[in-house]
């Protein structure tokens, strides 16, 4: 990694039109809409994989997509498979990819738009709960 990227971070943070961060917010207690965890990670795949590995279940989950002015919520039934887990990488990119083609809805894009990520750049790793 060259020395500049490693200070400024990867070009694909500073494209406004997609999400600089994903976040998973995780009721602490049910009876309580204020007390949350956080996670956290630059691309939607490498949270589900964060969340699966917690054991995180999709049913205790509000995702979100952040980008410099704003957070937009994205609908958790694109991120799952026909059973109810979390989807994996490359099928949680391509579910994203085909309901951005149907909606053009902005939280959706980038994913693999013909047949390139545009996050590849990024870190995939999560973190939390904060």
């Amino acid at each position: 990694m060259g020395i500049i990227k490693k200070f400024v971070g990867p070009s694909s943070k500073y494209n406004k039109n997609i999400p600089y961060t994903y976040i998973a917010k995780v009721k602490i207690l049910d009876r309580d809409d204020a007390l949350f965890n956080h996670y956290f990670s630059d691309t939607i795949c490498g949270l589900l994989e964060y969340l699966s590995e917690k054991n995180i279940l999709p049913e205790d989950v509000e995702l979100v997509g952040c980008y410099k002015n704003k957070e937009i919520p994205i609908d958790k039934k694109y991120c799952l498979a026909e059973v109810g887990n979390w989807l994996e990488r490359p099928q949680i990119c391509h579910s994203l990819e085909e309901h951005y083609k149907e909606t053009m809805e902005e939280q959706y894009k980038g994913h693999v738009e013909l047949g390139e990520c545009s996050y590849e750049d990024r870190n995939r790793d999560g973190s939390g709960p904060y």
